[in-house]
């Protein structure tokens, strides 16, 4: 691993949120395309989601989620449960970075795909009886629209209407529904 992304991680533990958001962008900007040292953070990464502090919680998740197109040894079957579990950190902004950023592992391919749609249902099913609700599940909806903006999956697509199908509050089920009308890309 470069001694800069080294750096750029060693930052992360920063009490400055300053120098921490700004590895972080770093970071990120390095992983949009498939990285060699993904294997070389993968393990710290993980450990950080549990971390004392929020901030570096969401980081790592989001980090993760970003990762998992360098993934060829499989990893994210085993991590994409703590990564779940945070959808549900105590604090909601952790949660909704997490939660937004999980569309990133299921474009990776069909595994990933199939494996994140069932937890997202799942999430959707049980989102009332837990804080923010209806923000989570319309953040799972913006979720399901961006994964077949990219895949083209027609069943992800239908899993989507079937979700919105079951919403009883018609002004959220029209909110909902809304997301798929709006052109592919935005």
């Amino acid at each position: 691993m470069e001694t800069t992304i080294r750096r750029y991680f060693d930052d992360l533990y920063a009490n400055d949120a300053v120098s921490r958001y700004s590895s972080f962008v770093d970071i990120i900007s390095k992983t949009n395309q498939p990285v060699a040292w993904v294997y070389e953070v993968w393990d710290e990464l993980v450990a950080m989601l549990s971390d004392k502090n929020n901030h570096r919680r969401a980081i790592a998740s989001q980090l993760l989620c970003s990762l998992a197109k360098s993934d060829t040894e499989g990893r994210m079957m085993h991590d994409v449960g703590k990564l779940m579990q945070l959808t549900y950190d105590e604090k909601f902004v952790t949660a909704r970075h997490t939660l937004q950023s999980l569309w990133k592992i299921a474009v990776v391919n069909s595994r990933y795909n199939q494996l994140l749609v069932t937890h997202l249902t799942d999430r959707f099913t049980h989102a009332m009886s837990h804080h923010n609700g209806t923000l989570v599940r319309f953040d799972i909806i913006e979720l399901f629209k961006k994964i077949y903006d990219v895949t083209g999956n027609p069943e992800v697509r239908q899993q989507a209407a079937q979700l919105i199908a079951t919403e009883t509050d018609l002004k959220y089920r029209k909110k909902y529904a809304a997301v798929w009308k709006a052109p592919t890309g935005e």
